[in-house]
């Protein structure tokens, strides 16, 4: 598997491609005046406390007051209750109380109509380690395999964690390679990065950030960029150099793959990037044999349906639907990344009849997936044919980052016709010819509507306005939607 990451960098926002085998699979945005805020910690300050929901809303300097689950604080577990009853959240008012400040980090960015989501387990991470300051633990990412290197690692993290008397550590994927030199570098580092948060966090007011999170280039470089990664392409010469000595201090194993582009052609052009980014917005993604997926994302969840399409198969009709389930395997995983889609997933796969090619298109799924950063959960085909699956969603989906609703439909994604706007205006003037004594009439529409009352429904139109003794007059409002429409008493 190679890897190469293409790094756009504008004043206005930066952009970065992970492509794999010369196929994009992440894109990642940040622009400038909307930089995530996932790992910032502020020290809040507690607005309310709701004890319905066990939860409270976290002043922290945003528009909207951010969110704090009883789940997410440390200590929330019940102490002296019985066995069966340890794991049992304390209740909210026990954990905060109002006017209280409190040090958090943001875990998931504002999404919709939602704040930002909190917790106060604070994780700080680097290259090789993520530190926590308020746990005694020391976890290792499931990603590494050999049980040796995996009991090494624990081990010596565990080690000097306890020399230097400080919080848990969990040892990531990166840490795979590397000697212990670097990981007591790392940790190193991440104390001497915890002692300037807190005391920076003493001297912060309330609703105020005591650190942020490195800039979108140098996040690419600690959590994208590993063993697979054969270039990091950047097309700004200033942060081709920050990259450069980021690289040299954190990760000098992907330094000498850093490379400057200054051609006159846009790197995501270069690609091809500009076109998927685009593909990744639509509704349908065709499959190379034919079939396509149907892709709806909702307030609740995603959808995706699989179709035949033009595929027709060449043996059975077991055997077509297989092939097409199969193909969309790999498809839909691909779209999750790219799209970074999250929450809830309802996978609407072709039925298929035998057990086996069930168990092959979940085992494909799941085998595509390994590759996501974003921890999911596959559950088993339904009684009903469908996947239902979870996948960590902690910033906005590509969608959401790039477009913004409709302002016609609103996102719902049709529009009322003609026809049944000019039946709506006949109730209308039905309404008011009852309720109001008025000369006349005039009726202001789109030029689609009005063409439909002159034309098809020209005779209805006369039989109202005889009905009604009234004269009713038409006028187009260009700036009018197709639904929009008014009914003036003249």
């Amino acid at each position: 598997m190679s890897e190469e990451i293409l790094i756009n960098v504008t004043p206005q926002e930066t952009r970065i491609a992970l492509v794999e085998n010369g196929v994009l699979q992440e894109v990642h945005v940040e622009r400038a005046r909307r930089r995530g805020l996932v790992g910032n910690i502020y020290k809040g300050h507690v607005n309310r406390v709701l004890p319905g929901m066990q939860a409270a809303f976290v002043g922290i300097g945003l528009e909207r007051a951010a969110f704090l689950h009883a789940s997410d604080i440390i200590n929330q577990t019940i102490e002296g209750a019985p066995p069966q009853e340890e794991k049992r959240v304390a209740p909210i008012n026990e954990l905060v109380r109002e006017g209280q400040e409190i040090m958090v980090q943001v875990i998931k960015d504002p999404l919709g109509t939602k704040g930002a989501r909190l917790t106060t387990h604070i994780t700080v991470p680097s290259r090789y380690l993520v530190l926590m300051p308020t746990s005694r633990s020391v976890g290792i990412s499931q990603k590494i395999e050999s049980e040796e290197l995996r009991n090494r690692l624990r081990e010596f993290v565990s080690g000097m964690a306890g020399e230097m008397n400080e919080g848990g550590y969990i040892i990531r994927t990166a840490a795979e390679g590397a000697d212990d030199e670097a990981l007591r570098a790392d940790m190193d580092y991440l104390r001497k990065l915890w002692e300037a948060i807190s005391e920076s966090a003493r001297q912060a007011a309330p609703g105020s950030v005591v650190y942020e999170d490195m800039p979108l280039v140098l996040r690419s470089l600690r959590d994208l960029a590993d063993v697979d990664v054969e270039k990091v392409r950047i097309d700004s010469r200033e942060n081709y150099k920050k990259a450069l000595v980021f690289a040299e201090q954190f990760v000098p194993q992907v330094a000498d793959r850093i490379e400057y582009y200054p051609g006159e052609r846009p790197i995501f052009d270069l690609y091809g990037v500009e076109d998927e980014i685009d593909k990744a917005l639509e509704r349908k993604v065709q499959l190379k044999s034919g079939g396509y997926l149907i892709i709806d994302q909702t307030e609740a969840m995603t959808t995706v349906d699989v179709n035949t399409g033009a595929y027709v198969g060449h043996r059975t009709l077991e055997e077509t639907i297989f092939k097409t389930n199969l193909e969309a395997a790999q498809a839909i995983a691909r779209q999750l990344r790219l799209r970074n889609l999250g929450g809830i997933i309802i996978i609407d796969f072709i039925d298929m009849t035998e057990e086996e090619h069930k168990r092959q298109v979940l085992a494909a799924l799941q085998k595509h997936l390994e590759r996501d950063r974003a921890k999911s959960h596959i559950s088993e085909v339904s009684a009903l044919g469908l996947v239902e699956m979870t996948r960590k969603r902690t910033r906005e989906s590509l969608e959401h980052v790039l477009c913004a609703a409709c302002p016609t439909c609103h996102g719902r994604g049709s529009l009322k016709t003609p026809e049944t706007v000019c039946f709506e205006i006949f109730r209308e003037l039905l309404r008011s010819a009852r309720q109001f004594d008025a000369q006349q009439f005039l009726v202001l529409a789109s030029q689609e509507v009005v063409d439909l009352l002159l034309d098809e429904e020209a005779t209805s139109l006369a039989e109202l306005e005889e009905f009604i003794a009234k004269p009713i007059k038409l006028q187009v409002e260009s700036l009018y939607t197709q639904e929009q429409f008014d009914v003036v008493l003249v």
